[in-house]
This record gives structure tokens, C-alpha cells and sequence, in this order.
């Protein structure tokens, strides 16, 4: 195997790729990448913890001897993220080491062979979509900040994609708070069809997009999910499991509805929280016409107070939430206003754009203070 590549061309798909490559492993292949050059001169790049692989692809100008060989993910980005901004890379395998010459540099890194490094299996798709890059980046930068952390109920650690003939609605809950957006396009399916992607595949899947216009074309298959763009391939395993039913979360019935500016909620629930209890979060919304209340306190008994201009009328109302959620969602959503649903002191508050079509909607649960 033999090739030559500038930093900057190598740089960008290995660091990509190697976030997936867990330091800690069992087995030592998976903390390496896979190279792999084909005859002709597409240089491939593989990192995988066997629940998410990514591959990245370059291609190489030049001489080269096609082959294939695993090297140690970090090493190899720390060597390339050493070297000058415009220095090329001379990358040749010698009796099971990978020398990378680079100026006055040498390196030689120990390598294993390709054929242990684990293949994800190509499974035929049973759904295909096709969507821009920052169509699908909206989606998941609104909702994945409400996916549940190491939950015991293990379909929460995961973000709900849901496809139906007219829709593509994307779901994520801890069971405190959950968040949901929906984009139309039009999809050949008879009924809804739910599949739950884990959570290092929703962030890797994140960081993958760039947000340009580009499409990026997704493969729902029985066990697996993947999705390609240019010079990427992206393939999860999908999460076995039920996903709880969320029309049942979305709170009806709601009368009090508070239309406030966004920025100034989200700067006073900031300012808050500083006096909040550190482990609980909570903070007390006091409504009254025009205005609302927000006030916290902390074991110290040190207090906080603000009072911003809201477009509320009716009755006074008192409620508790953890402000981090509330912060969260202000900071997801985009529009200037926002709309605030309530019924009463023990029901979820459900947030949206207020000039908002409801295409993304978050719910809150109340805390009891």
C-alpha cells in the first residue's frame, strides 16, 4: 500500500471518523481505523464501536499501490494534526508497520491486519428518503438535547424517527420533558413506520452534517439505519424497542396561553437559575395579566426574582419547572416569539414558535417546590 496526501485532504474525514473510535476497547482492533486504497486511488477511511461505523473517502491524486491496513485512529490524527497546515504525507506499509513520512518527519505506527477489523453487514433497505443536509440538521439540533442519558428504559437513550406518506417527525424524551419536530415530504408508505436510532448514532449522525444544501440520502433497513452524502457513509444499529406513545404526552385542554418574547424569557430563566438549588433546578413562574413572576431560591437562602412583560391574560397561576429544560428549549427554538400552553399548576407546559405552523413542539413537565 502506498499514497501520497496533503494534511488538510486527510485531515477533515479522519477526525470525523476516528469520534466514533472509543478509547477504552476490548477488542484493540476496534481503537484503529480501517485504510483501505482501491485501484482507483479512493482512499477509504473506517472507525467503528460496533454500534456505529463511519466512512470517510478521499480521493488520492497520483501514484499509488492499492491494499488495505488498520493503524491506531488517535495516533494517526495526533501525527496529522501535528504537522505544518500545507505539509503532504507519504504513507507506505512495511512489514506490518505503517511508515508516514512528511518532510523531516518519520513516523511508524504498528498496525493489524484488515481482515480482522469488523464488516457491517450490507442489509437490504426497507425504507428509503432522500432530504437536505440542513433540513435534517434542524431536526435533530431541536430535539436532541431531550434524549434520556444511560435511562434503564433504554428505547429513551435514543431519538423516535417516525415516517409516514406525508411526514417525517422525529421524537426524543427523558420522561421530564420531550421535544418534537416534524418536516412534510412525501414518502410511499401505507402507514407510519417508527424506528429508534441510539444516541452516539443521532450525535455522530449531527456532526456529520455540514448544514449546506446537499442531500443526504437514509436507508431504514430491518436492524440498521444508513446514510450516505457525498464523501461519507454513516450506518447505526437501530434500537429494539418500543418507543412510548407521545400523542399521549402532548398535554390538551390547555387555556392559558402566554405569548412572551424569546430571548428575554430565556435571558431572565438564565439569570435565575444562578439562585436555583443546584441539584434540583427548580424555579417558581408566577402569572398574572401582563406579566410573569420567576423566582428561585436555594438552600442558603439566597433568592432570585424577575418579572418580564408577557402577553397573559386571565387567572393567576403558579407552577414550578426545572429551568434547565425551559433554557433548553429557548435555545432550540428560533422564532422571536414564544408561545407558552397551560392548564394548570400540576399539567406539562407546551412550548412552541408562537408564528409557528406546529412543526416543532416541546412539552415540559411541572415540578412540585
Amino acid at each position: 500500500m502506498y499514497f501520497v496526501i496533503s494534511r488538510e485532504a486527510i485531515l477533515k474525514p479522519l477526525q470525523l471518523v476516528s469520534g466514533v473510535v472509543e478509547r477504552r476497547q476490548t477488542l484493540p482492533v476496534l481503537s484503529n481505523v480501517l485504510l483501505s486504497l482501491d485501484p482507483s486511488g479512493e482512499l477509504s477511511i473506517t472507525g467503528t464501536d460496533l454500534e456505529v461505523e463511519l466512512v470517510g473517502r478521499v480521493k488520492v491524486e497520483g501514484t499509488t499501490k492499492p491494499g488495505e491496513i488498520t493503524v491506531p485512529a488517535r495516533k494517526l490524527v495526533d501525527i496529522c494534526k501535528s504537522l505544518s497546515d500545507d505539509a503532504t504525507l507519504e504513507f507506505t506499509v512495511d512489514e506490518n508497520k505503517m511508515i508516514i513520512k512528511s518532510g523531516r518527519s518519520r513516523f511508524s505506527l504498528a498496525t493489524l491486519p484488515a481482515g480482522e477489523f469488523p464488516n457491517t453487514e450490507e442489509e437490504p433497505g426497507t425504507i428509503e428518503l432522500s432530504l437536505s443536509q440542513t433540513a435534517l440538521k434542524s431536526l435533530l439540533d431541536g430535539t436532541a438535547f431531550a434524549m434520556a442519558q444511560q435511562d434503564v428504559r433504554y428505547y429513551l437513550n435514543g431519538m423516535l424517527f417516525e415516517l409516514a406518506a406525508d411526514y417525517l417527525r422525529v421524537v426524543a424524551t427523558d420522561g421530564h420533558r420531550l421535544a418534537m419536530q416534524t418536516v412534510a415530504m412525501s414518502n410511499e408508505l401505507s402507514e407510519p413506520v417508527q424506528l429508534i436510532l441510539p444516541r452516539k448514532g443521532v450525535i455522530e449522525l449531527g456532526r456529520l452534517l455540514t448544514g449546506e444544501e446537499a442531500e443526504i440520502s437514509i436507508v431504514f433497513g430491518r436492524n440498521h439505519v444508513r446514510a450516505r452524502t457525498s464523501d461519507t457513509t454513516f450506518t447505526s444499529k437501530l434500537v429494539d424497542g418500543k418507543f412510548p406513545d407521545y400523542n399521549r404526552v402532548l398535554p390538551k385542554g390547555g387555556d392559558k396561553l402566554v405569548i412572551g418574547d424569546r430571548l428575554e424569557l430565556k435571558q431572565a430563566f438564565a439569570r435565575t437559575s444562578i439562585l436555583s438549588n443546584e441539584k434540583y433546578r427548580g424555579i417558581r413562574v408566577l402569572l398574572s395579566n401582563a406579566e410573569m413572576k420567576i423566582l428561585a431560591n436555594n438552600p442558603d437562602q439566597e433568592e432570585a426574582e424577575e418579572s418580564v412583560s408577557v402577553d397573559y391574560e386571565g387567572d393567576s397561576l403558579e407552577i414550578g419547572f426545572n429551568v434547565s429544560y425551559l433554557v433548553d428549549v429557548l435555545t432550540v427554538l428560533s422564532s422571536e416569539k414564544v408561545k407558552m400552553t397551560l392548564l394548570d399548576s400540576n399539567s406539562s407546559a407546551l412550548l412552541e414558535a408562537a408564528d409557528g405552523a406546529g412543526e416543532a413542539v416541546y412539552v415540559v413537565m411541572p415540578m412540585r417546590l
